[in-house]
């Protein structure tokens, strides 16, 4: 047992690097303990996408996009349908709204992150309006960019002497003096020595649940009915609420566990780095996305970029919760996509010309990777051959030859129509997203399925894939845990995921994405102005809150 910091940071995770960093300019002497290999550092956020939800930006005002925080939080309240006593959440989305320009995109943007020049637009809304404006700012280089500035940030620290980074270091519980927490103990992953350590104050960084899909299981949505079987993780596999037991334990607040951001097109990874690893697909939009039986989602099709949580219900409303969706090798040069940073390498690489070559001309590296190597793809040159296939791989011959047939040739005879007699409304929101410059350039044109010049036809066997959590520990402004009293727990603070990314849920039932990366930025930092004695948010409860 050893007196070896002021704070201790549970998580090595974007959260916890940023609040260790953003301690050393306190120049508080800190110790970051991480269950993974230092390898991994940086945890989830160096796989991500690494896309960033920013109101007002530089580069939204370049491309004519007006925004501001009132419409920005106007937007996350409909998203969110916030109950009436959810105060700090309500409380941390406004702070978000209000504070992510100045304290999470100039800040990183000082420290030498960048981002593309044309925000994506994203989650703009179903049967709720979503982002009314393009607000995903993607960083050039992905998530690995982003943590290589930030622990780069903490390895050049003037302060560096003042931090200890300790790896391979499972915190299974908090210790407790007079009411205050004073550190944690716990194992050793490589050989299970038991540890203590001591400090004045404890900073939970470590994520959420969904790394552990027994626990996803167990807090599924009632929206959602019953939790699929195969069920694919797209989480940290160290992200299992084991620091949400031990905070429990000492009376710690934990709302909202049944609220994730999950995703409706995960596929199963070819070469596996954990127990059920998934792959988060950017569903191409031109395909057609039937159920289990090979059956069109309607009336109502079903496409991206409007409402993800919707995709999740509307899949798990079937007797077999998976789906697939077809198309042809064209719509999937041009649109299909994988999520994070491991299948973006013109990106992560920061590859301008390459980059630029994957839009104009098709990522063949990246279709033919998929196609070939991972075992929820199969290719055929007609629909029989490719029905035959999809049965196969499912085993059971659940896929019906008519009802695939049915659905190409529907929508494909709309595309034989002149665009005003078109009458589907899956080809009306395709227009719609191509008058977007940023959606033009990755979604095709009016393209058929069944098309000799694009084949051959592709289908993709999709799951649902556990991503995030979104909810958490409750924590007031400054970030200290709250008990069941709502009052602050003495020496502990949580931050990011760990914190439901604020004040134990703030973004509601969902997310307006790219909300994720910056929460944790901003969470990390109030959290160590807060330790400092120098409160960045004020109580916002005066203002209009929804």
């Amino acid at each position: 047992m050893e007196q070896i910091a002021d704070v201790l940071v549970i998580g090595g995770g974007i959260a916890g690097v940023t609040t260790a960093l953003a301690l050393l300019d306190s120049g508080y002497r800190v110790t970051l303990l991480d269950r993974d290999e230092q390898a991994n550092f940086g945890g989830l956020a160096r796989e991500a996408f690494g896309g960033m939800f920013v109101v007002d930006s530089a580069e939204q005002r370049r491309v004519g996009i007006r925004d501001t925080p009132e419409l920005a939080y106007q937007d996350w309240c409909a998203f969110a349908e916030f109950g009436e006593n959810e105060l700090w959440p309500k409380r941390w989305a406004q702070a978000y709204v209000e504070r992510c320009t100045s304290d999470v995109y100039a800040w990183l943007k000082d420290r030498g992150v960048r981002y593309f020049p044309v925000p994506n637009w994203v989650e703009r809304g179903q049967y709720r309006p979503g982002n009314s404006v393009p607000r995903f700012h993607m960083v050039w280089g992905t998530g690995q960019a982003l943590m290589d500035v930030l622990i780069a940030a903490l390895e050049r620290h003037p302060q560096r002497q003042r931090l200890q980074l300790r790896f391979g270091h499972r915190v299974t519980g908090l210790l407790r003096e007079a009411g205050h927490i004073c550190g944690c103990h716990g194992q050793t992953e490589q050989d299970g020595r038991a540890f203590e350590f001591r400090s004045d104050a404890v900073v939970i960084a470590a994520g959420g649940i969904n790394g552990n899909l027994a626990r996803v299981r167990e807090h599924w949505h009632g929206d959602w009915g019953r939790a699929p079987d195969m069920l694919l993780n797209g989480s940290h596999r160290f992200a299992d609420g084991t620091l949400h037991d031990a905070a429990q334990a000492y009376g710690a607040q934990v709302t909202h566990l049944d609220r994730m951001w999950n995703y409706a097109a995960g596929v199963r990874h070819f070469a596996p780095r954990k127990p059920d690893h998934g792959l988060s697909l950017v569903p191409p939009r031109s395909a057609l996305w039937l159920d289990w039986q090979g059956r069109r989602f309607g009336p109502e099709p079903l496409i991206t970029g409007f409402d993800t949580r919707e995709l999740i219900r509307r899949i798990c409303a079937t007797e077999r919760p998976y789906s697939w969706q077809l198309l042809n090798r064209r719509i999937a040069l041009k649109e299909l996509a994988v999520s994070g940073a491991e299948f973006n390498p013109s990106i992560r690489q920061k590859k301008w010309l390459a980059f630029l070559c994957d839009i104009l001309f098709g990522n063949r590296w990246l279709v033919d990777t998929l196609t070939q190597h991972c075992p929820d793809f199969v290719v055929a040159d007609t629909l029989p051959e490719l029905v035959v296939r999809m049965n196969t791989l499912q085993g059971d011959g659940s896929v019906s030859r008519a009802a695939v047939e049915q659905a190409v040739a529907g929508y494909d005879a709309q595309l034989d129509r002149p665009p005003s007699l078109m009458n589907d409304e899956q080809l009306r929101r395709l227009d719609y997203l191509r008058r977007y410059r940023g959606d033009r350039v990755r979604t095709c044109h009016r393209q058929k399925i069944v098309d000799p010049a694009a084949g051959p036809l592709i289908a993709i066997r999709e799951s649902i894939i556990s991503r995030k959590s979104l909810g958490g520990l409750q924590t007031d402004l400054q970030c200290r845990v709250l008990d069941d009293g709502g009052q602050p727990i003495g020496g502990l603070y949580a931050v990011g995921e760990a914190a439901g990314f604020g004040g134990g849920g703030m973004h509601g039932l969902r997310a307006l994405e790219g909300t994720f990366l910056g929460g944790c930025v901003l969470t990390a930092r109030v959290a160590a102005a807060s330790l400092a004695g120098k409160p960045m948010l004020s109580d916002p409860s005066g203002g209009p809150m929804c």
